[in-house]
């Protein structure tokens, strides 16, 4: 499957920046000289095909390893700072991320729920939503693809699609480079760490070539505990109240190429990462409800920040304290009954517990359920390719690809040191995916016939943890929602690009897809003393492309696109009652 595939000559004034279809299409070449340089050329292939960025009739953006190492990317979501339209999402402190590409995004974060944008690393397609957050390493360039790509790249490419390819093995030389870095955080945690990260790679024979990439990075946490400053409730376990951020990820990658003729390509990869991390790092801020009177009824209106010195519990119409919803039945304070209202907080401008944030912002804070590498995230995956110039005019192309990922996270539900619970997140899951394409060309055509299989397999395991000590009356137990998930997805696809002329172009193609799913699900309640472990709708099948691109002398291209992607159906989600 060649996928998006974009390449970028360095400048040689020393400047980088992203490149997008429109970009290159909007600088002439005596402009380019001006900058201190001459562009190559960049070819992609976001349409199973080699062509230059200039004649796609749809909006892409390139960016090259050289131009991600000199911004610092580290992580796969760092190139939505460079990059229009693409922003990420989160949760879990960040932990767990999502690309959002042109407004379309997930706000589900079940880890059996499949993200609407694609990422692929290496033309395999990251199944498990979750498993987008990896480290960046030897990587060669980054594509990212905007709008809709149902057609080509099948379900879950609504939004669009990011593709990061690593570097591949040469035949002509060895080849191989060491990076290194130090530096600390300025907070009070007064945190340092460091990264490396190196590839080397060249011929083993005529035919055959190999290179293998590595990248360690470790920091401490940045985020200074003042636990147990402001405790309510016993520690939740032993080591509880580290400083956090801290982050501890191995990765590596190998990857071995045999070509025995100019007509034959087999790639063979496989790759590992392993992360460690604290709790999620994040703080809190008190709030406070605000009601109106409607029709007699007092009615939620607003939720604002706690303004320094305010005892109100909530506030009621004429900002009289309203009280609280202990028995949260839906009514406060005085429409409640007697005794199940509370009046005033523990502490002025405090949460409902009287804690206050040390700084109100910055990097300080007090909370209890805070460890070391007490979070987890381990991957690994192979993947295989294989083209076949059947002829001159037609390729083979088969693609496999088997991802397991496994994670566990954990995070305070307060970020204070009040002992009550924490959220966590597990999951261990698999994927495989099988691709078979051929690759046609004729006088005026282009075309693609294809067919696709994607299993997932997925066991989740998501609620909240009530430790030892806990305010809670019960604990230690844990609220589990356990899931099961098996996912098997069959779809054929056919693409047709026709040159109606020397600069117009008719572009025409469709895909079906039949899918799967079994579906098991179960929430309880199980006992435990450990704070750090835990026990654990039917969419459109058709996706279609449509447009005209038309080429004028300007160096402007004209696209009349129309475009439809799937997305695949997903369980609802998942609550904790």
């Amino acid at each position: 499957m060649a996928v998006l595939a974009a390449t970028i000559a360095p400048l040689n004034m020393g400047w980088a920046q992203a490149i997008s279809s429109d970009d290159q299409q909007s600088i002439a070449p005596e402009e380019q000289q001006k900058r201190g340089g001459l562009l190559e050329e960049i070819v992609i292939t976001a349409q199973k095909r080699e062509q230059s960025l200039q004649s796609v009739g749809i909006a892409v953006t390139a960016i090259s390893g050289e131009q991600m190492r000199e911004y610092g990317v580290e992580k796969s979501y760092d190139i939505a700072a460079m990059t229009p339209g693409v922003h990420i999402s989160g949760n879990l402190a960040g932990q767990n991320t999502q690309f959002t590409i042109r407004g379309v995004t997930q706000n589900d974060f079940n880890d059996i729920v499949e993200a609407p944008n694609a990422a692929y690393l290496d033309e395999g397609y990251i199944a498990i939503s979750q498993a987008q957050t990896f480290a960046v390493f030897d990587i060669d360039r980054v594509e990212i693809l905007k709008g809709p790509q149902g057609t080509l790249f099948g379900r879950n490419a609504t939004g669009g699609l990011v593709h990061y390819l690593s570097n591949q093995p040469t035949f002509d030389s060895v080849e191989g480079y060491v990076d290194a870095e130090y530096g600390f955080f300025d907070s009070p945690a007064h945190a340092n760490g460091g990264r490396i990260e190196a590839a080397l790679g060249g011929p083993l024979g005529e035919h055959l070539a190999a290179r293998g990439a590595v990248m360690f990075s470790k920091h401490g946490g940045y985020l200074k505990n003042n636990y147990p400053d402001g405790a309510v409730g016993g520690s939740p376990g032993p080591g509880a109240g580290v400083n956090l951020g801290d982050d501890d990820t191995l990765a590596g990658r190998f990857t071995v190429v045999y070509q025995p003729t100019d007509s034959f390509y087999w790639r063979v990869s496989a790759n590992v990462e392993r992360s460690r991390l604290s709790t999620g790092p994040f703080q809190s801020k008190p709030t406070i409800a605000v009601f109106e009177d409607v029709n007699g009824t007092n009615e939620l209106v607003n939720v604002i920040d706690v303004p320094p010195g305010e005892s109100r519990a909530s506030i009621g119409p004429g900002g009289v304290d309203l009280g609280t919803d202990l028995d949260n039945n839906g009514l406060f304070g005085g429409d409640d009954a007697p005794g199940a209202e509370f009046f005033g907080r523990f502490a002025p401008g405090g949460d409902f517990f009287g804690y206050l944030d040390p700084d109100g912002k910055g990097f300080s804070f007090s909370g209890d359920f805070a460890f070391d590498d007490a979070n987890s995230t381990d991957t690994w995956g192979v993947n295989n390719n294989i083209q076949w110039d059947i002829s001159d005019s037609i390729t083979l192309t088969s693609i496999s690809d088997y991802k397991d990922y496994e994670k566990l996270l954990f995070i305070d539900v307060d970020s204070a040191p009040v002992n009550q619970s924490a959220n966590f997140a597990g999951v261990d899951a698999t994927s495989f995916t099988q691709e078979l394409r051929l690759n046609g060309t004729t006088e005026k055509a282009n075309w693609v016939l294809g067919a696709f299989y994607l299993n997932i397999d997925n066991r989740s395991d998501n609620g909240l943890k009530f430790p030892v000590n806990s305010v809670v009356p019960g604990a230690p137990f844990d609220l589990s929602s356990l899931a099961d998930l098996d996912t098997d997805s069959y779809s054929a696809f056919a693409h047709l690009d026709y040159q109606i002329s020397e600069k117009f172009a008719f572009i025409l193609g469709g895909r079906i897809i039949q899918e799967e799913k079994d579906y098991r699900f179960q929430q309880a309640i199980f006992p435990t003393q450990d704070s750090r472990k835990i026990n654990q709708a039917p969419r459109s099948p058709l996706a279609r492309y449509s447009g005209q691109t038309g080429r004028k002398p300007s160096r402007m291209i004209a696209a009349i696109p129309y475009g439809r992607g799937p997305f695949a159906a997903n369980i609802p989600r998942m609550r904790i009652c």
